[in-house]
């Protein structure tokens, strides 16, 4: 059985989010092997795919090495670059069929196009203990899935350097749970991106995720308003790496665009 490390949203290796994808399955292992090998992977998910009756639609799930979660864009993104580039799957779109509905990723000139929900975030209070955690203080905090401290320089986003243990403990009103933190600000004047941003998940066992797409869920509709447009394009500024996606906001939905790479290709030697 083969697996797949792809770097998305890089348009080169070593760069964005790296993804281990398995090879599609018939039947899908038990829950419990598959949560051993994301752990054994060690990277921020693992994704399994399982075939269905029609050749372009699997179903797909998502392992960080702690739990599984219902929604990844980063490794959706490489799910369907492996299928395309590795396994020459002879079609223009794929779908995936997820916890979080249906979701589909489309070959574009130069990469891929994601079709995900909007999760559009409301404005909450800054939650107790939120600022001393980032080590900064938030302008705005916005509260979806997760939460989002906004600031006011992309100088602030770059440079923080968060207690994420303490992040781990605060929820606010994020409905996904505590210890999921995003961060942002605009860019500053002529930068090839709109807004800057970073990603810490301790509370899914991730201090801090390269190139989030279901993070961009909740930004995309979020900027989309403050900037009066619907595209919006995006840099997560993790250290050492950065990862690149393109935005459009479409009333419920979200088209994430970006690139990949595949830079490992290796044989596991154990079988469910």
């Amino acid at each position: 059985m083969r697996q797949w490390t792809v770097d998305a949203f890089a348009a080169r290796p070593f760069r964005g989010n790296p993804a281990c994808v398995v090879e599609p399955f018939d039947a899908w292992p038990a829950d419990a092997w598959m949560q051993a090998l994301a752990a054994e992977n060690n990277q921020a998910e693992t994704a399994f795919l399982r075939r269905t009756g029609d050749p372009a639609s699997f179903d797909l799930r998502w392992f960080t090495p702690l739990l599984e979660v219902p929604l990844c864009g980063h490794a959706t993104l490489a799910s369907a670059h492996v299928l395309f580039a590795e396994l020459d799957l002879p079609a223009e779109a794929v779908r995936f069929q997820t916890q979080s509905g249906e979701l589909i990723v489309r070959r574009t000139t130069d990469g891929y196009e994601m079709d995900f929900p909007a999760q559009p975030p409301v404005r909450t209070e800054v939650p107790a203990g939120l600022a001393e955690a980032l080590g900064a203080e938030p302008a705005e905090v916005w509260a979806s899935t997760y939460l989002v401290a906004l600031f006011d320089d992309e100088v602030t986003v770059r440079g923080l350097k968060p207690d994420v243990a303490a992040l781990n403990l605060i929820s606010g009103k994020a409905t996904g749970g505590r210890g999921n933190v995003g961060v942002a600000a605009m860019a500053r004047a002529g930068a090839a991106h709109d807004v800057v941003d970073r990603f810490f998940a301790p509370g899914s066992g991730i201090p801090e995720d390269p190139a989030t797409g279901s993070l961009h869920c909740i930004l995309a509709p979020l900027y989309a308003d403050k900037l009066g447009r619907r595209t919006v394009r995006f840099h997560q500024a993790y250290p050492g790496r950065g990862g690149d996606l393109e935005c459009e906001h479409l009333g419920d939905r979200v088209l994430i665009r970006g690139s990949a790479a595949t830079v490992i290709e290796s044989r596991l030697r154990l079988v469910p």
